[in-house]
């Protein structure tokens, strides 16, 4: 039996990672790099749909990379590259662009968010047509699964749109994908505003937990994190916002439930409870942030790494862009 494809990536736009990427992302790819043939991409084509620094760009796709590796994403497992390396991304979004309408795109709550917190003057062209990437990036390699959030299924959706309408139109090019929301990742919440998501463009990084801080900062947002004045560990997301976010990212890098943590800290206080959240996250981030730094120590073996998963995803994606092409009817160069 052939093993099924994944692919997912993310986009480097801040100089670490934060705990909803560990949590909601990278610990799932860890284990599902054991089951799937996976490609991972840092999406730099996307960074740039918004202005941005040349030089801390470069620097944020190391860093990005790197915090992957560190996590657990293995090269001699998965295809772990930088998108930009891959030009049949840019090529593919292209064409699918010319079969997307632009009532489908403008569509995409993403870009209506965006397009609204920046304003129509600095609104890109690149950011409507971001999705159109995005199923490019998955189309390239015949994914079977695509792990996403809540926040990208709407894009997968339209991916599986396009891969149906260019198949109708052409013949079947394409493997239609399965969004799936991965067995046991969790959304995290801020931990100073429990009811927004956790996020790397936070205006305030006062409740965002980053890979890379050192461990005393990481503890201290823990400690000072908002719970209520109820004083029960308890899971209950609409009332206890706050402390259920804590129980969320206890649970996740200590494998428990929230059954059995409401029974671990039955009749203790939060001072307890943020203690033991303190210590667990400490735990599963120092290794990761260690690792992480050692290879950003030597940028040159980091580049060479990535450039060799390039070359592996190079060669799947120029057979689907060669079949793209000629379905279409563009001309063969002489």
């Amino acid at each position: 039996m052939t093993t099924q494809r994944l692919y997912s990536g993310m986009q480097p736009s801040a100089d670490s990672l934060q705990a909803g990427n560990y949590i909601g992302a990278l610990m799932q790819w860890r284990n599902m790099q054991e089951e799937y043939d996976a490609f991972f991409s840092v999406v730099d084509l996307h960074a740039i749909t918004v202005p941005q620094d040349p030089a801390e760009l470069r620097e944020k796709t190391r860093r990005t990379a790197a915090q992957y590796i560190a996590a657990g994403i293995e090269p001699s497992k998965s295809t772990l590259y930088v998108q930009s390396h891959v030009r049949a991304h840019a090529e593919l979004a292209w064409i699918l662009s010319t079969i997307t309408g632009f009532g489908e795109a403008g569509r995409m709550t993403q870009f209506k968010d965006k397009s609204q917190r920046y304003g129509e003057s600095a609104t890109s062209v690149g950011l409507f047509t971001y999705p159109v990437l995005m199923a490019a990036d998955i189309l390239l390699y015949q994914t079977n699964v695509v792990p996403v959030g809540d926040d990208q299924k709407q894009h997968v959706e339209l991916t599986r749109d396009l891969a149906e309408r260019f198949n109708a139109r052409f013949g079947e090019a394409f493997v239609v994908p399965e969004p799936v929301i991965p067995q046991g990742s969790a959304r995290i919440y801020d931990l100073q505003n429990p009811t927004s998501k956790m996020s790397k463009s936070a205006d305030s990084h006062a409740g965002v937990l980053w890979l890379l801080d050192d461990v005393s900062v990481t503890a201290k947002k823990i400690m000072r994190a908002v719970t209520d004045s109820d004083g029960t560990v308890r899971y209950d997301r609409d009332a206890k916002p706050g402390v259920a976010n804590l129980m969320t990212i206890y649970g996740a890098v200590t494998d428990t439930t929230a059954a059995e943590i409401e029974d671990e800290f039955a009749g203790r206080g939060y001072g307890d409870f943020k203690k033991a959240v303190r210590d667990a996250v400490v735990a599963e981030f120092e290794p990761v942030r260690t690792r992480a730094l050692e290879l950003l120590d030597d940028p040159a073996e980091l580049d060479r790494v990535l450039a060799v998963n390039a070359a592996k995803a190079d060669a799947v994606a120029d057979a689907t862009l060669s079949d793209v092409y000629d379905r279409v009817g563009l001309l063969r160069r002489g």
